[in-house]
């Protein structure tokens, strides 16, 4: 098989108060922080373990006027750099996060030679494909690093639950709406829980939280694929999704102009062995105590359903697949 071009490319980091301090703020964030991989970075970084697998050669970031006729191309930057001074006539397998939607790039296939632009999920290609056309997107999901999320059989679970805090949008009102009468909840049935909130923490903790926890519940409008719900998954923690099923993005009524109620969903892998949904804090108090049987009875097997469907060979090989239609 012909070598692989992988990118991904952010744009360059610019001074944001006084000259050169755009060397300076990464190191200090790095210092406070420790070393953070973001969801985008972790999809790049998987495929290519996935690859290394698979033993596919791939060189990564090649500049693009090396590029040689015939040449696979894949894009899984972030932003529009990802593609910015590409002049090569090689078709362009892009994704996940050139922009967050559509009609933030109408022109991208004008633009540039891609071939299709793919996302993780059957709701978001679905978006997608209202403004680019079904034949021009596809749905390719990230593998999970099953080696690296494996539970501990050994692990003390200290909490019964650990709430997954990832609510994007009017972010008090909704955790004093649902979280708030979730947490009650939990309290009066005696249920021991713990919080962790998306991007302020380190990913040590997440999993040393998970492998201190029997359960999940997980806060999110919508998830184009959900890459931590997915982890914990795979370290075999049950999920109980508030899954509410619409596009909520705010921007969604004045820059969007996208077709509304759009169906949208926050475990879009996800099946009964994993865990259970609900829509409201009413319908979670109507569920919760059914879930948490169920989870002392060890129905729920979510690591089979990751298994299964998500590791890093599995997402590798559906990449190859993509790349062969493109470059037959």
């Amino acid at each position: 098989m012909r070598k692989l071009h992988l990118y991904f490319r952010t744009p360059p980091s610019t001074d944001r108060f006084i000259p050169g301090d755009r060397y300076v703020l990464p190191a200090v964030r790095k210092m406070i922080k420790g070393n953070k991989i973001g969801g985008i970075q972790k999809v790049f970084i998987n495929l290519c373990k996935g690859l290394d697998e698979l033993k596919v050669d791939y060189d990564v970031n090649l500049p693009f006027k090396r590029l040689k006729p015939g040449e696979p191309v894949i894009v899984l930057g972030s932003g529009r750099y990802a593609l910015k001074d590409y002049s090569a006539p090689n078709k362009i397998i892009a994704g996940i996060a050139l922009m967050t939607h559509p009609s933030e790039w109408p022109d991208l296939f004008e633009k540039y030679p891609v071939a299709t632009y793919l996302q993780h999920s059957e709701w978001t290609r679905d978006l997608y494909a209202a403004h680019y056309g079904a034949d021009k997107c596809g749905i390719w999901p990230a593998g999970i690093d099953t080696k690296k999320w494996s539970p501990d059989s050994g692990a003390s679970k200290q909490f019964d639950i650990l709430i997954y805090n990832k609510i994007m949008w009017n972010k008090q009102e909704t955790y004093d709406k649902l979280a708030r009468p979730v947490i009650a909840k939990l309290e009066q049935l005696g249920l021991k829980h713990t919080e962790i909130v998306y991007s302020n923490y380190k990913e040590a903790e997440y999993f040393d939280l998970l492998n201190q926890s029997k359960a999940m519940v997980f806060l999110c409008e919508h998830e184009s694929q959900g890459f931590a719900c997915c982890e914990a998954m795979s370290m075999n923690i049950p999920v109980f999704a508030w899954n509410q099923g619409w596009y909520l993005d705010p921007h969604l009524k004045t820059d969007w102009n996208e077709p509304k109620p759009v169906p949208a969903s926050s475990v879009p892998f996800f099946d009964e062995t994993c865990g259970m949904k609900f829509t409201d804090p009413d319908d979670f108090s109507k569920k919760i105590g059914d879930f948490w049987e169920n989870v002392k009875a060890g129905v729920y097997h979510p690591r089979d359903y990751i298994l299964q469907n998500l590791t890093l060979e599995k997402s590798a090989r559906a990449m190859l697949d993509i790349v062969g239609t493109v470059y037959p």
